[in-house]
Order: structure tokens, then C-alpha cells, then sequence
């Protein structure tokens, strides 16, 4: 028999109180498994590590690697310390330890909580753990939630990356003091608006000195950055300068908790209202004096003048530029509402520009509306373009096709899986790009996954129907 040996390790284990705990390090989780396999008789495959990911992520590398390899057959048994160590979700367990484990023929073991796929009644000593560690997981989330509030209250930082214009202090964790050489750029930009600069303008003057906007400037001085996923991720924008003009931050005060966790077990943020910020005053030294800042909000308020009161654009968020792909932002001109390219009013080189008339847009829109429902809500038209499926024998055949395309896509999907591990193993890629490239690919597979589902139980039913020998529609 083949084993696979599954460690992990997070930060959640270190400096355990009692010996029963979770082992505080990876070496003894090696040690306590290559012994209990060589007990058994059993052959190493090989030993899949993960240091510093919690139970509930997902995006374990070696973790990924494992179920890839399960799925290949290239070992009988996955090894784990506790079932923890391999997930803390019930989710997980049911799917891969109850369902595809079992039909790839591989049995899963974890020595502590002596859980045993292969021993007949272990399933509900298994879903019982899982629970458990379900509740370890909620609990844990509350706890780290509730101790994190605190601190914000308390006006500590808590984020991953400082404000632009502020860095970490180094002496005093939670505390923001001055980046002088990126704090003179926003004095700049706020000393520019009060001047009657527009905020396209200011934009395009740092561009055109080569002034790095936040997210370079945090690239190029070694700092933690959040990867952009967007092209020209170089240039200052009207949102960034927006943004920079709004933020209390510049005046001392710390503003947290603007966006908040859907749950425990997603990864995704909202935005949350107001009311719910964390802000305290006074936190840190402030770039933007009072007056100057008291002055800037006024004039912002005088701007403010929406084309339509409580409403948006048609097309907002709906028109991108052709030439670079950035959506085209409205504005107005004699009266006349226009969709034009804000890239070309930042930067001279990022893009040669896009204009059109919301009217004329319309019109095209309107138009083109005309023209489908002339095609297609025609009857004589539409019977001789669509093509029903007349019978179950014909359903069964297009299934069966759609089946093959999908797990075709699947294996796929599962070997780029594993070169976007290669690569970030061998540093072709950065951190940020395999958690991006990483999530993709899964919302990929879990698609691919839920759509052969669906197939099989319509293949199920059209088969249950051909068998008691209706063949109709």
C-alpha cells in the first residue's frame, strides 16, 4: 500500500499550552507519521507540507497538489496527524473523504482522532470531528474578529499595507508615522486642488513629471503593495486622487473597518456602512493641516453636482474603451452628456482616447434592440432557426457530448492547476499572481464540477424515461 503523507501547520498551533494539543511543529507531525506508516507496512509515496495555512484555506498549495495526485492514483492512502490537519470544514470532508476519495479508491486515515474511511460505521465518528472543527473554526473567527475590534477602537493599525504618505513604525506596532518623500506628493495634490486644479488635471501632472502613483512607489521602495490587475497599473488616476482628497486619514485621525468579511469561510469583503467605521481622532501625526483640509472639503461639496439626482448613468460601469479597455466615464460639454476615456486626459501615452454621445450610444443601442426583435420574435423566423430537440434519445446524445467536453475541460483545468503551483514553486510567478491565478482556475473547476452534476442527473432521469419507453419530449 501507497501512502500519502498530509502535514500542515498555521499559526493557530504555535506556543500550545498541554501535550494533547496539535503538534507545535511540522517536524513532529513528520516523525509521528513516517513512524506510524513504517508500523503499518505501509510505503511512503510522499510528504505533502503546508507551514503557516489555516484549515479553512482553500489555496493550500501542497494541500492542491495532493488532491491531484489522489485523483490520479498515484497512492491508496492519505495520512494525517488529525482530520484538522487536512480540513477544518465539513464541507471538505464530505466532499472529498465521503465522496470522490471513495470513488478513487483512496482511504483516508488520521491517527489521533482514529479516523478510518475504510472501517465500516466511521463515518459518523468522521462527521462528528468535522463538526467540531467546524465549530473550532466559527469560534475561532469571533475570537480573532472581537481582539482585532478592540484594537481599532483603541486606534491601533491593524492593516497589511500602510496608507500611501505613511509607513509601519518600526518601534511601535499599530502606530503610522511620516513617509516624508511620498507625504510631500500628497501635500502636493491637496495644494493643487485648492489651487482649482481638477482632479484629471493633478492626475495627469504627476504622470507627466513620472511621479510613481501609490502602488509603484510601494513596489519600487520594497514596501507591501497590493498587486494591480489592470494595465497602466502605474498611473495616477481620478479615483486615486479622489480617494487621497477624502480620507481623514491625512489629518491624523485613523479610519478602519470600512469593509468587512461576508463569513468566516469566504475571503471576499463589503463594504459596510458608515456608521460602522472605526474612527478615532488624533491617532497619528497629521500630513494635511486643518485649514487647508477644512478648505478642500468645501470646495469638493461645491462640485458635487450630479447630472441626476438619486440616479446613475445608463451605461455606467457598462462602456469600455476600445483602445485600452478602461471604462469610460461621463462628463458633460455644452450642455451634452458624453462616455469618453478618462486615460487619455492622465497620461498622453496610456491611451489615444474614446468619445462618444450618450444620445448617439443610445440611438446605436435602441437600434440594434429593433433588430433582434425583428429576427427573432418572428415566428416563421425563429422555427427556422432553432433547433428543438425532438426526442429523449436526442437529449441523451447531446448530454453525453456536453459530458465529454466538460471533463475534457476538467482534466484540463486540474493540470493548470498544477503548473500554477510549478511555477510558483520555481518563482515564475509572484505570490499575489498564484493566489489570483489560483482562485480563477478553482471558480473554473467548481463550474466545470456543478455543471457535470447537473448533466448526470438529467442523463439519470432521461434514461429512467427511455427504460419505461416514453420517448417523448
Amino acid at each position: 500500500m501507497k501512502v500519502a503523507i498530509y502535514c500542515r501547520l498555521s499559526e493557530e498551533d504555535h506556543n500550545k499550552l498541554h501535550e494533547t494539543d496539535d503538534s507545535n511543529s511540522i517536524q513532529n507531525q513528520k516523525a509521528m507519521l513516517l513512524q506510524y506508516a513504517a508500523e503499518k507496512g505501509w510505503d511512503v509515496f510522499g510528504i505533502y507540507s503546508d507551514d503557516d495555512y489555516a484549515g479553512a484555506d482553500r489555496r493550500r498549495p501542497e494541500f492542491n497538489r495532493l488532491l491531484i495526485d489522489a485523483e490520479q492514483r498515484k497512492f491508496d492512502i492519505v495520512l494525517c496527524k488529525h482530520l484538522s490537519r487536512f480540513t477544518r470544514e465539513i464541507e471538505l470532508v464530505e466532499k472529498y473523504l465521503h465522496g470522490l476519495f471513495l470513488e478513487w479508491g483512496i482511504r483516508f486515515v488520521s491517527v489521533v482522532d482514529h479516523a478510518d474511511t475504510s472501517v465500516k460505521g466511521n463515518l459518523k465518528i468522521t462527521q462528528m470531528n468535522s463538526v467540531v472543527n467546524e465549530w473550532y473554526l466559527s469560534d475561532m473567527s469571533d475570537n480573532i474578529k472581537a481582539s482585532l475590534n478592540i484594537r481599532r477602537k483603541n486606534g491601533y493599525h491593524i492593516g497589511s499595507f500602510a496608507l500611501y504618505g505613511y509607513s509601519k513604525d518600526p518601534e511601535q506596532k499599530g502606530h503610522l508615522i511620516i513617509d516624508e518623500e511620498a507625504a510631500k506628493i500628497v501635500r502636493e495634490v491637496f495644494s493643487l486642488f485648492a489651487k482649482g486644479y481638477g482632479k484629471t488635471s493633478i492626475a495627469r501632472i504627476l504622470n507627466d513629471r513620472g511621479i510613481p502613483n501609490p502602488t509603484e512607489y510601494k513596489r519600487q521602495n520594497g514596501m507591501r503593495y497590493k498587486t494591480p490587475d489592470s494595465q497602466n497599473s502605474t498611473l495616477w488616476r481620478y479615483s486615486a486622487i479622489s480617494d487621497m482628497l477624502t480620507n481623514e486619514m491625512y489629518i491624523g485621525n485613523m479610519i478602519q473597518g470600512k469593509y468587512g468579511s461576508i463569513s468566516y469561510k469566504s475571503k471576499h469583503n463589503k463594504p459596510r456602512d458608515k456608521s460602522e467605521w472605526f474612527v478615532v481622532e488624533g491617532t497619528h501625526e497629521p500630513i494635511i493641516d486643518r485649514e487647508t483640509w477644512d478648505k478642500v472639503q468645501s470646495m469638493i461639496a461645491e462640485r458635487a453636482k450630479p447630472f441626476k439626482i438619486g440616479t446613475i448613468g445608463l451605461f455606467a460601469k457598462k462602456v469600455r474603451c476600445a483602445g485600452c479597455g478602461y471604462f469610460m466615464r461621463t462628463s458633460k460639454s455644452q450642455g451634452q452628456l458624453y462616455l469618453r476615456c478618462a486615460n487619455r486626459y492622465i497620461s498622453k501615452s496610456a491611451c489615444e482616447g474614446a468619445s462618444i454621445s450618450v444620445n448617439r450610444l443610445e440611438r446605436i443601442v435602441i437600434d440594434e434592440l429593433n433588430r433582434l426583435t425583428r429576427e427573432y420574435m418572428n415566428k416563421d423566423e425563429l422555427e427556422r432557426n432553432v433547433e428543438f430537440v425532438n426526442n429523449l434519445e436526442e437529449q441523451k446524445a447531446k448530454i453525453n457530448s456536453d459530458l465529454a467536453s466538460w471533463r475534457k475541460k476538467l482534466e484540463k483545468n486540474d493540470i493548470v492547476s498544477y503548473r500554477i503551483y510549478q511555477d510558483r514553486i520555481n518563482e515564475k510567478i509572484t505570490e499575489n499572481e498564484y493566489i489570483m491565478f489560483t482562485n480563477k482556475n478553482r471558480e473554473e473547476h467548481e463550474q466545470l464540477e456543478k455543471s457535470i452534476a447537473e448533466a448526470e442527473r438529467a442523463l439519470s432521469e432521461i434514461e429512467q424515461k427511455i427504460a419505461a419507453g416514453d420517448n417523448r419530449r
